[in-house]
């Protein structure tokens, strides 16, 4: 009995996904719950299981395929052989010797024409011209384009392929606000409508990895769809990398390192618990506020295929080294690939952390649903700012805290980062109040 397997649901909100790797060939012999297909959807690897035990039958997807839930994946032969390896081209295997037979016909059917050779020697020549045909047809193209000189400089200073904008007025001349309305359609369908024509210059096409594609959309609807407000503050950190590097030692004797951002999580946590509003979600429909009871931040890492947002979960039940450990677990996953689905949902604040590489401050984007996220820039030797002391070098570290204006106000933004503020500078606080 042959089973036609479909690409299952891969999560919530996930139609599809890319094939990383097809692990079966036609014709192996496969148990129930082995891995037939490597899925990259949504930023996380999954391994996609037989829901039998069987031969495979035909393949209908290879590495590198886009493929969405529901889709026909593989066929398989429960119990018995595995039909012949002609059957998977036709997905068919008993329609198969039909297919091969198929082509005789034909064969047989074209002496008829020949027969009537004699008659059909001037068509044969008629052919020849058609081809030449299309040679003068780009020519007309670029003639065709009623467009004023300084409708085709706007076009092509925004990237706009002339010939694919279409005129508004009866006469078919193209008007400047033709262009920056094909420009603007482009911009709001995430830009796959402005591709520069080949008179530019040279180009290279290559196809977004489903992480990349994933957030594009993700950051493009954030971005569009909440309000932003960013607010920037300097921590001195001095006395707190003085710990960090006294304390380093025990996070070493794990296997793992004290790094800022571990330390960072932990401080976020207990200002989440002082300020319960940076830790919720918001129902605009419903016109409700969602306060979470639990605290799980998303780290902000960086890999070869896009930036990953994978979850500490819990982080105020543990402490700087468990932080560290779990840090150092996930973002060890999402650089190999092997990130899981799991790990990258049910964040309710967001650190990224741009210090090893460099900078200052910056406007890090909202991951929604969360209201907030900060940003850490690499902290500096300041020669001249201290509390008590004058020309005292001090490190600081420079902070951006992003918001939801929606539901998070500038008072209430201000208030929360001078918190995490003073935290990194007295950590006695986070005892304290956290």
């Amino acid at each position: 009995m042959a089973l036609e397997f479909k690409l299952p649901e891969l999560g919530e909100n996930i139609e599809s996904g890319d094939v990383v790797n097809v692990l079966v060939e036609v014709g192996d012999s496969v148990s129930e719950g082995q891995s037939l297909l490597e899925i990259e959807a949504g930023k996380a690897s999954m391994e996609i299981p037989s829901p039998v035990s069987g031969t495979i039958a035909a393949v209908h997807v290879k590495q590198g395929d886009s493929v969405e839930v529901g889709q026909l994946a593989f066929t398989i032969e429960q119990g018995g052989a595995a039909p012949a390896p002609k059957a998977p081209a036709k997905a068919e295997p008993a329609a198969a010797p039909k297919a091969e037979s198929k082509p005789e016909p034909k064969a047989e059917a074209a002496p008829a024409p020949k027969a009537e050779a004699p008659k059909a020697e001037a068509p044969k020549a008629a052919p020849a011209p058609k081809p030449a045909a299309p040679a003068p047809a780009p020519v007309s193209v670029e003639k065709a384009v009623n467009a004023a000189p300084n409708v085709r400089r706007l076009a092509r200073e925004l990237g706009v392929d002339i010939h694919a904008v279409e005129s508004s007025t009866p006469g078919g001349r193209i008007s400047m606000e033709d262009v920056k309305n094909f420009a603007k359609a482009g911009l709001s369908s995430g830009g796959g409508a402005l591709r520069p024509s080949s008179a530019q210059g040279a180009v290279r096409v290559e196809k977004m990895s489903s992480i990349r594609k994933a957030t594009m959309e993700h950051m493009a609807h954030c971005w569009a769809t909440i309000p932003h407000v960013t607010q920037h503050d300097m921590a001195d950190i001095t006395k707190l990398e003085q710990l960090r590097k006294r304390f380093a030692p025990r996070a070493e004797a794990v296997g793992t390192k004290l790094t800022v951002t571990a330390i960072l999580a932990k401080v976020v946590a207990s200002a989440l618990k002082v300020f319960p509003k940076f830790n919720c979600s918001i129902d605009p429909a419903k016109a409700e506020i969602i306060y979470k009871q639990y605290y799980n931040i998303g780290i902000a890492v960086d890999t070869e295929k896009g930036l990953m947002v994978p979850v500490i979960r819990d982080a105020d039940k543990k402490n700087m080294v468990d932080i560290a450990v779990d840090l150092g677990e996930i973002a060890k996953k999402a650089r190999e690939g092997k990130i899981q689905l799991s790990d990258l949902q049910g964040g309710t604040f967001t650190i990224t952390n741009l210090g090893g590489i460099g900078g200052s401050f910056f406007t890090p984007i909202v991951n929604a649903p969360e209201v907030a996220i900060l940003g850490v820039g690499k902290a500096i030797m300041d020669p001249c700012i201290g509390k008590n002391e004058l020309c005292a070098p001090r490190l600081r570290m420079p902070l951006s805290l992003s918001y939801d204006h929606r539901i998070i106000d500038g008072a209430d933004g201000a208030r929360f980062l001078r918190w995490i503020v003073e935290a990194i500078e007295e950590p006695m606080l986070i005892s304290l109040e956290g």
